[in-house]
């Protein structure tokens, strides 16, 4: 009775010692079946990803080269001077390409009659003025000085949203005002042109470092015109009178 109790407990050891290395290797032929399976690669888009890719890239480089031909073609008419081609280029949302047509067709407009119906264009469509437009604006003023290209120079200047360049405009305008050169602004005028187009600048630029000195100038060009205004009421014909502080100060405290 004994030797079948061992011999059935033998049996049951031998049974679950089989059963136990057969799970075991079971398992572990398992994992290593799972091992071989690897993640795909990041880099992997299927069968055709890479026909795809180039896909993208070519349409890219086939809308760059549309896009600079039509920059090119603008610029070319603007040097035919088409002024049609700012209005283009200002719908693009290129700010630098409106700037580069912009520039050529200053540059295109070899009289004053050609930059005044630039000038006049621009107007019409409220388009933005830069530094080299109101510069030869300018410059047009200074070989023509008179009241309309005085509030010319003065409102494209502001347009151009340059605090130096307005600046610059009030003082050489005081500077025609008093040597005579103005004879049909009076002095009340001439300030009102001053302070009315300083509005115009933006406000970043008007509380800037050069709005600062610019807001001085025009300070000290109110004084002078005030005083001319005040002593002598018949001065329309836009001559300081003699005895007028010099160089637009009305003295020399501030």
């Amino acid at each position: 009775m004994v030797s079948l109790f061992i011999t059935a407990f033998v049996s049951v050891l031998a049974i679950l010692l089989i059963g136990g290395i057969g799970l075991y290797f079971w398992q572990k032929s398992a994992t290593d079946d799972s091992e071989r399976i690897l993640p795909p690669s990041p880099d992997f888009h299927g069968l055709f990803g890479s026909f795809s890719s180039e896909s993208d890239e070519e349409k890219m480089r086939a809308a760059n080269a549309a896009r600079e031909n039509e920059n090119s073609a603008l610029l070319d008419r603007a040097r035919h001077g088409e002024r049609s081609s700012l209005l283009a280029a200002e719908r693009t949302g290129d700010r630098d390409l409106y700037d580069r047509v912009l520039n050529e067709l200053v540059a295109h407009a070899a009289s004053d009659s050609d930059l005044l119906s630039l000038m006049s264009y621009v107007k019409q469509n409220e388009l933005r003025v830069n530094q080299p437009m109101a510069k030869a604006v300018h410059a047009a003023w200074r070989t023509s000085p008179n009241r309309s290209n005085t509030a010319k120079a003065l409102h494209f200047a502001a347009l151009s949203d340059d605090s130096d360049l307005y600046r610059a405009t009030v003082e050489e305008a005081l500077e025609l005002w008093r040597d005579g050169r103005l004879p049909d602004i009076s002095a009340v005028e001439l300030r009102a042109l001053f302070d009315g187009e300083f509005w115009i600048l933006s406000a970043r630029t008007r509380s800037s470092g050069a709005g600062f000195v610019l807001k001085r100038t025009l300070d000290s060009a109110r004084r002078e015109l005030e005083a001319v205004s005040i002593g002598s009421p018949s001065v329309s014909e836009g001559n300081s009178p003699k005895g007028a502080p010099p160089h637009g100060r009305a003295s020399d405290t501030n």
